[in-house]
């Protein structure tokens, strides 16, 4: 089935060029403008879809090779840009970074959806080099379609010209040139840009992007340019079922935000009605088959959760009564027996994983993984694989005076780069948790095996 979708893509020489913010900006004025427009980040980001949707309205998603199929990526690109006028793909990194041999880069997502890029270029201390590196990027792979430059943090309008000049020489059109402006600035702390749950200025700071930005770059040009974009080829799509097997418990809250939305649709594909909850505002668990605790930042948030004993209580007997129950990463730390923040003070957590997780100042470790379970688990048999990332400053820890037996390990890890396998996670029971991220799209199989669990759990319940 082909499918016209107007879509440019927004790439980068290298992270830290602006493109989060000048995409951001780019959103919000086309919003103004009255048109539809559907936002992505290619890669495991969960953050800066959330300005996204601040700017546009609508939920941004993840495009991601890695973690899904190609032709899973397409069909998610496609149902979810069926209604929209225009779609605005945010790179990651440098246009040809990603894991080895450039899986999930910006390249291959922009050659595999056939979409334009725009490269973002920090002009700040540069001049004619701009062009330079211009060039060099459009000749590495002349597959990709380099359609032309958006020019960031210049310094004056001389500044401007300078680079405009040289690069017209060359033939490559610049489609915008932005200035710098502190105002524009988003917060940050340790995993990156402050997630919009959390930032309270969010709406002040996207209206500001959306004016700079929107008086700087040639919204008509960009949309001209989305709408050469050839019809694109798309797999067969299909709609949820009408029956709702099971009730999972979703952790969504300041704590617990890293969802993909087409991860958490895969398991209503699979039969499952979500009931979202505040591990940090409600009381107790709401009535539930099973329960996942996604990302996040529970570190930031020690002292509520601690303090909300009912809630820790009521996690606790559900994982005692064998409640399915699968945590990743942010959710993990939370199943802990106790965890340390970022000065030292300790926290009891859940008390269901029989170790401890300490912060660090240093990022532990970023990458692509894949995880080869060692038992059977919640979400599949021993053996098997699932692709998925890790993010994470904290450290797993497990007493030393610990038996083996009671602290079973879930996965071996292999990461794409030159490290040994790992032992990594807990497993035990009905209880999954690991610093492993993962996106249920890519992996559907592991959805249904999770549904199914909370099934069984539930005719059990029932007896």
């Amino acid at each position: 089935m082909k499918q016209r979708i107007p879509r440019i893509v927004i790439a980068a020489t290298q992270s830290g060029s602006g493109k989060t913010t000048i995409v951001t900006g780019l959103l919000a004025a086309l919003k103004e403008k009255g048109l539809k427009v559907q936002s992505y980040k290619v890669g495991p980001d969960y953050i800066d879809p959330g300005y996204h949707e601040i700017a546009s309205g609508r939920p941004g998603h993840n495009l991601d090779t890695w973690l899904v199929t190609e032709e899973r990526l397409a069909e998610i690109f496609a149902k979810t840009a069926d209604d929209a006028d225009i779609a605005i793909i945010e790179g990651v990194m440098g246009l040809y970074d990603g894991g080895r041999n450039g899986i999930s880069s910006t390249a291959s997502v922009a050659k595999l959806l056939d979409a334009p890029v725009l490269l973002v270029i920090n002009a700040k201390s540069m001049g004619e080099s701009a062009a330079a590196l211009a060039l060099g990027f459009k000749q590495y792979d002349p597959t990709v379609n380099i359609a032309g430059v958006i020019l960031n943090r210049l310094g004056s309008p001389t500044h401007c010209q300078m680079i405009e000049e040289a690069l017209e020489k060359l033939d490559i059109p610049v489609y915008g040139a932005v200035s710098r402006n502190d105002k524009m600035n988003m917060p940050e702390r340790h995993l990156g840009l402050v997630p919009v749950q959390e930032n309270n200025s969010e709406a002040e700071v996207v209206a500001e992007i959306g004016r700079t930005v929107g008086s700087s770059v040639d919204i008509e040009a960009i949309i001209r340019l989305a709408n050469e974009a050839p019809e694109l080829e798309v797999p067969e799509r299909y709609a949820l079922p009408t029956e709702r097997k099971v009730r999972i418990a979703v952790a969504r809250d300041d704590a617990f935000t890293f969802y993909y939305p087409e991860s958490i649709y895969q398991l209503e594909m699979a039969g499952a009605e979500i009931i979202p909850f505040s591990p940090l505002s409600d009381n107790a668990l709401p009535e539930a088959d099973g329960l996942i605790l996604g990302g996040g930042f529970p570190e930031m948030f020690a002292t509520r959760l601690y303090t909300n004993e009912t809630m820790r209580d009521s996690i606790s007997r559900a994982a005692d009564s064998g409640m399915p129950i699968y945590a990743e990463c942010g959710g993990f730390m939370y199943l802990m027996r106790e965890m340390v923040d970022f000065d030292g003070n300790h926290f009891p957590m859940t008390d269901i994983v029989p170790g401890y997780v300490e912060m660090n100042k240093k990022l532990q470790t970023v990458g692509y993984v894949e995880a080869t379970m060692e038992m059977d688990t919640v979400l599949g048999e021993k053996g098997t694989v699932l692709h998925g990332h890790e993010f994470h400053f904290s450290s797993e820890c497990v007493p030393n005076n610990t038996d083996p037996k009671e602290y079973p390990r879930a996965f071996t890890f292999q990461r794409m780069r030159d490290i040994p396998p790992y032992m990594a996670g807990y497993a035990k029971g009905n209880i999954l948790g690991s610093y492993l991220h993962l996106h249920f799209a890519g992996c559907p199989d592991a959805a249904k095996y999770f549904v199914e669990k909370c099934m069984a759990y539930r005719c059990k319940q029932e007896k």
